[in-house]
């Protein structure tokens, strides 16, 4: 009987305190959902900048030797198409593994196995040795680490 009193003398201020409430749930939901469609949109970009980028490999003849596992780089030194390829996809991998840091989720073992299926091959890796002096320690790190695990497979193997 004393809450139903207190709640008659007391309505208005029980109304403000429950739309209150209500605001800051709907504003909460609101940016969850926020968050939701902005991931999925960044993922959706960072789809279509690998989409683009891996394109210009079937556009472009001159390009077809970066995915060669056997190439001679003294007799046929890599070309500046083949160089600024790499470096395309190197930055993509960069702007990857920053998204990556900063909360974007990716599969690991995918990440990592692309990485050394990629620049282990001569003339993405002559690429990577020159330029990863230009990129922060841990990319070089993480790039590295995944380089090492595919000696480490080939050794097994």
């Amino acid at each position: 009987m004393e809450t139903l009193g207190w709640m008659g003398s007391h309505w208005f201020e029980l109304l403000q305190t429950l739309s209150i409430v209500f605001g800051i749930l709907t504003a909460v939901h609101s940016i969850r959902e926020d968050t939701k469609e902005r991931r999925i949109g960044n993922l959706f970009t960072l789809t279509n900048a690998h989409r683009a980028i891996w394109w210009k490999l079937y556009e472009q003849d001159e390009l077809t030797r970066i995915l060669k596992s056997h190439v001679n780089l003294v007799r046929e030194p890599v070309t500046t198409h083949e160089e600024l390829f790499v470096h395309s996809l190197i930055l993509h991998l960069r702007a990857a593994f920053k998204a990556r840091a900063l909360g974007m989720q990716f599969d690991d073992d995918a990440v990592s196995a692309d990485v050394r299926e990629t620049l282990a091959l001569p003339i993405p890796a002559y690429v990577w040795e020159k330029s990863k002096r230009y990129q922060d320690m841990d990319f070089v790190s993480f790039v590295d680490a995944c380089l090492k695990n595919e000696d480490d497979t080939k050794r097994a193997a």
